[in-house]
């Protein structure tokens, strides 16, 4: 019983997070004709209010985030051309990473360098993880050593996801926000609501960062025997 009840908690753990955050954008998603500008109005509008001229603001086909490669806010499309409270809310949260970027704040470059190395990691761990069973055959100490491999890669994987969270907070709560509020855009109602959008956007990675965490937690427990 203890068992059915630790698993039922693990897995409300991995699935409240990212199902409550896209309800809270969902439900702020709708079309608001009392807007002036759009989601990407308003990040280019942030933007040249912070005197950040060289970040440009385009389409993005694989989610809101900000490129620091490229320097530009990328918002999908119903957030770059939409006029509702989670496209500017969002928009906002975007240019905050902006902020830190434009800043030399060392959590982002310790994230932005974290993730570099997993993608290079991430793709040596399959072929790690492929050779493994044919070096046991072979050489039992090679095995090992691959398998190893393949776990540390894992491991970086999961120091990223750690990482981006107190940078998603401070995009959202420590730039963001200040932004919204003081350039009085929102009125007091919206302002509610739009930090529950930003508490989303902050959270988006939780599921990801909870299930990296149990996922190097399992190898790790077949690494000891």
């Amino acid at each position: 019983m203890l068992w059915i009840v630790l698993g039922v908690g693990v897995l409300a753990l991995l699935v409240l997070p990212g199902w409550w955050v896209k309800r809270v954008l969902r439900r702020h998603a709708g079309e608001r004709p009392d807007y002036p500008g759009t989601g990407g109005d308003m990040a280019r509008h942030l933007l040249g209010k912070l005197g950040l001229d060289d970040v440009t603001v385009v389409s993005s086909d694989a989610g809101d985030h900000y490129d620091p490669r490229s320097r530009s806010v990328r918002l999908t499309p119903d957030k770059l051309d939409g006029k509702s409270l989670t496209a500017v809310v969002v928009a906002a949260h975007e240019v905050g990473h902006a902020v830190q970027h434009a800043r030399g704040e060392p959590l982002f470059h310790s994230r932005t360098a974290l993730a570099y190395l997993a993608i290079w990691m991430q793709r040596l761990a399959p072929a790690a993880l492929l050779i493994t069973p044919f070096l046991a055959f072979y050489t039992p100490s090679a095995s090992r050593l691959a398998l190893i491999i393949a776990v540390g890669a894992m491991l970086i994987g999961t120091l990223v996801h750690l990482a981006t969270l107190p940078v998603e907070w401070d995009a959202s709560f420590g730039k963001a926000l200040p932004l919204l509020q003081d350039g009085g855009y929102l009125n007091e109602q919206d302002m509610q609501d739009a930090r529950r959008i930003l508490l989303a956007a902050a959270l988006t990675y939780v599921a990801g960062s909870l299930f990296s965490l149990l996922n190097v937690w399992q190898w790790l427990r077949y690494l000891r025997r």
